[in-house]
């Protein structure tokens, strides 16, 4: 679970709505943005665990993508490997050159009504794990992110009574979109 908020920097983040039906090609826009930046990503970390429905968004992710075969870049954590607070120190080790890669975090987020439902896309580090109040590196030069619930007060017990139909919709557009911006 992200860290999540008005701390966010709007200026170099994109923000749009799993229910606009623009939603997908928006983010395609916005991966495609970000890969002008300093260039497509080497490595795609999908954080979160199959154990709770709201924590699953990362590994659905990688799910989908592990599922084309032609990806031109690394991803971690799928359903089957979920990458998550217990073992994400132990990738790092074995993988040093993350901390340096041109590298994507994705994670799910929890956040204010209003903001259920949204994709942010953007420049910069999460905070994987301050949801749910663990102490986690920041990790990654991009991020992805998506707001699938309410947070604030028993963030665990929110997770784990998520919406999966919310979960699995973002999951396949987020995929989708990260698909079409890097090129196949």
């Amino acid at each position: 679970m992200a860290e999540h908020g008005p701390h966010r920097d709007t200026s170099t983040e994109y923000r749009t709505r799993i229910d606009r039906a623009t939603c997908r090609d928006e983010l395609v826009v916005a991966f495609r943005w970000l890969w002008q930046q300093e260039g497509k990503p080497e490595v795609i970390l999908c954080i979160g665990t199959d154990r709770a429905t709201g924590d699953a968004l990362g590994p659905l992710v990688g799910r989908e993508l592990m599922a084309w075969s032609r990806l031109p870049c690394q991803v971690f954590g799928t359903l089957e490997h979920p990458l998550h607070a217990t073992n994400m120190g132990e990738l790092m080790k074995t993988h040093p050159t993350l901390k340096t890669a041109r590298c994507l975090a994705l994670d799910a987020s929890l956040g204010r009504p209003e903001e259920v439902g949204s994709i942010w896309v953007g420049m910069g580090a999460i905070h994987p794990g301050a949801g749910v109040n663990k102490d986690l590196p920041a990790i990654g030069r991009y991020h992805a992110t998506g707001t699938v619930n309410v947070g604030g007060f028993m963030d665990y017990y929110v997770l784990q009574n998520t919406r999966l139909a919310l979960v699995m919709r973002m999951a396949q557009v987020m995929a989708e979109a990260l698909k079409f911006s890097l090129g196949f």
